[in-house]
């Protein structure tokens, strides 16, 4: 621990960097790959949508000692060739969803259920949800995305500027779409807790752009009136800054959300945990991802574009090869570190050696002049 807290120490003082901003063709083409598999997850495969969003009858089933496997075999007889979803509640009932698209009645589905599995019909809960009642929880599910979206770029305009809403709004949806794939590519349910979950992630995710942001804006201020580094190195200088405690943070949500994907919803079976786990844990890792290598990143191209970055950046290349010149010629002549150092050190001697003279030397009478003896 001590080691890592080393470690953020060293990049907040710039003596060692990961430069981020100058592999950004790297952080690129790993998001395009990732973005490409989910495309091709959401088209080929399609989202798993819960009866929230396209309707259907939920059956919620008591009955001490049930299984799924004996609820799903029971529910398949009923319904014939569609897929029904079973799962566990975790306060020992089994839930069963059925498509709005079977034309059977709830009441034919609970006569059933309880003679095949020898249970009253009073045990069996069923809840109907119509298709219209679900388009309008997808409607309003978009809405508050679209909101959202709004809002978040508006606030970055105005308490940053354009180019850092514009980043922040890429590694948004940068962060939506890979979390979107991998539901449609794991086959997961998306359901109303699904949605939450996505908001959830998109507030961190922001959270997280918005401080790298502030310190990239602190190193960039009146960043024009010197000639030592570009806004892509200062940037960088800014990303490493807040590296470590970006991880940190990232780890520290991480722990209770993967506790709730894998141990509640994979080892204890609890399903509707999945919901939100799959969409948290998702979404958390690729906004921490996002922050540091694709919203930075794009911020520096942005803002390399414009005018006052273009000039600064020929200043800096000219200083940096007035520089290397400078070395180059002083290397020809044979001047080495050692010599400089060693004319230096005579020279400081001298010069100190001067003032011991000078402070050595008796004072004369026009110091004293004009000065009280000291008689009274």
């Amino acid at each position: 621990m001590s080691r890592f807290s080393n470690l953020g120490h060293r990049l907040y003082q710039g003596e060692i960097s990961f430069d981020f901003v100058g592999r950004r063709k790297i952080w690129y083409s790993i998001s395009a790959a990732i973005a490409a598999a989910a495309l091709i997850g959401l088209t080929v495969i399609g989202l798993h949508l819960s009866i929230d969003f396209k309707g259907g009858s939920v059956y919620t089933v008591k009955k001490p000692g049930l299984t799924i496997s004996q609820a799903q075999t029971s529910i398949d007889k009923i319904v014939g060739d569609s897929t029904p979803q079973v799962q566990a509640t975790g306060d020992g009932q089994i839930r069963v969803q059925v498509s709005s698209n079977d034309k059977i009645q709830s009441t034919e589905v609970v006569q059933k259920l309880s003679t095949d599995l020898g249970i009253d019909q009073s045990a069996i809960n069923a809840q109907v949800v119509g298709p219209s009642w679900g388009q309008q929880i997808s409607q309003k599910a978009l809405t508050g995305l679209i909101v959202f979206m709004i809002l978040v770029t508006a606030y970055l305009a105005i308490a940053f500027e354009w180019r850092m809403a514009v980043a922040a709004l890429v590694a948004l949806i940068h962060d939506l779409l890979i979390t979107i794939g991998v539901y449609a590519l794991v086959g997961f349910e998306v359901s109303p807790g699904t949605v939450i979950g996505f908001l959830t992630i998109l507030g961190y995710s922001l959270y997280d752009t918005v401080v790298v942001f502030d310190t990239v804006k602190e190193n960039t201020k009146g960043i024009e009136k010197q000639n030592k580094l570009t806004y892509s190195e200062a940037a960088n200088a800014g990303l490493n800054q807040t590296l470590v405690r970006s991880v940190n943070t990232t780890v520290v949500a991480l722990l209770p959300v993967a506790a709730l994907l894998f141990i509640g919803g994979g080892l204890l079976g609890a399903g509707t945990l999945n919901d939100i786990s799959l969409a948290l844990f998702v979404g958390l890792s690729a906004g921490a991802y996002s922050s540091i290598c694709v919203a930075t990143p794009l911020l520096a191209q942005l803002k390399e574009q414009s005018p006052e970055m273009r000039a600064l950046a020929k200043r800096v290349a000219q200083r940096k090869a007035a520089d290397a010149k400078a070395a180059a010629a002083k290397a020809a002549a044979g001047v080495t570190d050692e010599v400089d150092d060693e004319m230096s050190g005579t020279v400081e001697d001298s010069i100190a050696a001067g003032m011991v003279g000078q402070r050595n030397q008796p004072v004369g009478r026009a110091r004293g002049k004009g000065r009280p003896s000291g008689k009274r």
